[in-house]
């Protein structure tokens, strides 16, 4: 540890102490928070109110790093062993305890047992964790992921799982980009459930869902949850809107991130004599973000992923920490852990994600040709968020024109209602030639957004003027004698 990092003042992974308390107790909750955290120093021989350098006297510095280094040793389970070293700062010795990130989490205080005496950091300060935070610690040093923990109170049966495996390959022909994509998807079976950690076989053979089958179907009584609101202004005091979505993870995903769409302008390119919606933040990117939420999301915590869009920014929060090894510089660079790698098998194979790191990288680059700030990653020990910043007076250049963002999305709501029943009148003649068409291959033909499709479908749904017959991959749409 430098002098310049001891003088820059206490982090959340330094603190100072003035000397060494006569209770060991009064320190050792920060070694076994750094323990189960990403490490951190504490220096004895500094005020933490004035950091000034007081020292401890030089003919007590050895006798005091034996007793802090023996009271870490005795105190904490698993054992914790220091690096507690002398460092002279202005002339005056200081002792430096370094505990490193454990690898046997979770670690606590011998005395107080696992149950009261686990200790995490949050934001600068060390805390108690609850037991739900314990098992996470668990979870994390045993390279096991909590989506593909065997459940072995619920049934499933083969039906159940083709049921599944129907929905998913839907949902990957649905969100394929081109023909050759859509050609590329293949079935999933059983087995491939099975090596994805969805299902797993007891030592009897049996086969039993895992808590990853459990959020992608929406059942088996573990709650899941994206919520999404709109505030004014900057902070949390005054909501606008809100809405939670719950049911299958992918279906939380799309509801989230049209929650998203809906409430953040729009404006438009000119191409030639066409006219291009544009967002004013890149929707790959939004989507992208919400994704690796659930993916990175700790489902063990009772807290759930948040999306909240303010007046300069749209922030998505999922609770778990970046895991360790992994930092917000490397993430930067396309460096990735996956802590729901069951889920994350599934998401890939539905095209919901590309490759693994790339988000990040890919992110930087969106934000910056859209002209918008660099966007901004909060580690919060026990959550992580991410903030995309708004342009609010940004101007969107167009062909040949330049458009205020509020004045495009006027021109843009107006020409929506002129052109709502000219969309729907389409919708229908393409419906009556091709009945079978799914709401992404309507979109292509009418080069809208599937969103779009999906809107106006269930808005015509509702009027009584269309009904869906069969399955959502094996149906067809019936124009009824209202249109």
């Amino acid at each position: 540890m430098t002098i310049e990092e001891i003088l820059a003042g206490e982090s959340k992974n330094v603190e100072f102490k003035v000397q060494r308390p006569d209770k060991s107790t009064k320190y050792m909750k920060t070694v076994v928070a750094f323990a189960n955290g990403k490490g951190g120093q504490i220096v004895f021989g500094i005020d933490d109110k004035t950091r000034e350098v007081v020292g401890i006297p030089e003919d007590k510095v050895f006798q005091e790093i034996d007793a802090i280094t023996n009271a870490i040793s005795d105190s904490c389970e698993p054992t914790i062993i220091p690096d507690v070293y002398l460092q002279n700062i202005n002339d005056k010795p200081v002792i430096v305890a370094e505990i490193r990130a454990g690898r046997q989490k979770p670690y606590y205080i011998k005395a107080d047992g696992l149950e009261k005496g686990v200790y995490i950091r949050v934001s600068g300060t060390t805390r108690p964790a609850d037991r739900d935070m314990s098992r996470e610690l668990y979870y994390e040093c045993d390279a096991r992921s909590f989506d593909s923990v065997i459940r072995r109170d619920i049934e499933v049966t083969d039906e159940d799982i083709k049921n599944l495996c129907e929905q998913m390959k839907e949902v990957a022909i649905t969100n394929s980009k081109s023909n050759l994509q859509r050609s590329a998807v293949k079935d999933v079976t059983k087995n491939v459930l099975l090596s994805w950690g969805i299902l797993k076989r007891d030592e009897n053979e049996k086969i039993y869902p895992t808590n990853a089958y459990v959020y992608l179907t929406g059942q088996g009584g573990l709650r899941s949850m994206i919520q999404c609101a709109v505030f004014k202004g900057i902070t949390r005091s005054t909501f606008l809107d809100r809405r939670n979505y719950e049911g299958p993870l992918w279906e939380q995903v799309d509801e989230a991130v049209q929650f998203v769409l809906r409430n953040i302008r729009m404006g438009c390119r000119l191409e030639g004599v066409y006219r291009q919606d544009i967002y004013e933040l890149p929707p790959d990117s939004i989507r992208e973000l919400i994704v690796n939420a659930v993916m990175n999301c700790s489902y063990i915590q009772v807290s759930n992923i948040q999306v909240a869009i303010y007046d300069d920014r749209l922030e998505i929060t999922s609770p778990g920490g970046l895991l360790p090894g992994v930092t917000i510089d490397l993430m930067k660079k396309g460096f990735s852990k996956i802590r729901n790698r069951a889920l994350a098998n599934a998401f890939a194979y539905m095209n919901l994600v590309e490759a693994w790191g790339s988000g990040i990288p890919k992110l930087m680059q969106a934000m910056q040709e859209y002209g918008l700030r660099e966007p901004e990653f909060i580690d919060m020990e026990v959550a992580f968020r991410i903030n995309l910043y708004r342009g609010q007076n940004e101007v969107i250049e167009v062909k040949n024109s330049n458009y205020d963002l509020d004045d495009l999305n006027k021109d843009h709501n107006d020409l929506k209602d002129d052109h709502k029943d000219d969309l729907e009148t389409r919708l229908s003649e393409l419906i009556r030639k091709n009945p079978e068409l799914t709401h992404k291959a309507l979109g292509e033909a009418l080069a809208v957004s599937t969103a779009t499709i999906k809107r106006t479908l269930t808005k015509m749904q509702h009027e009584g003027k269309v009904i869906r017959e069969g399955s959502n991959r094996k149906g067809k749409w019936i124009l009824t004698d209202k249109y």
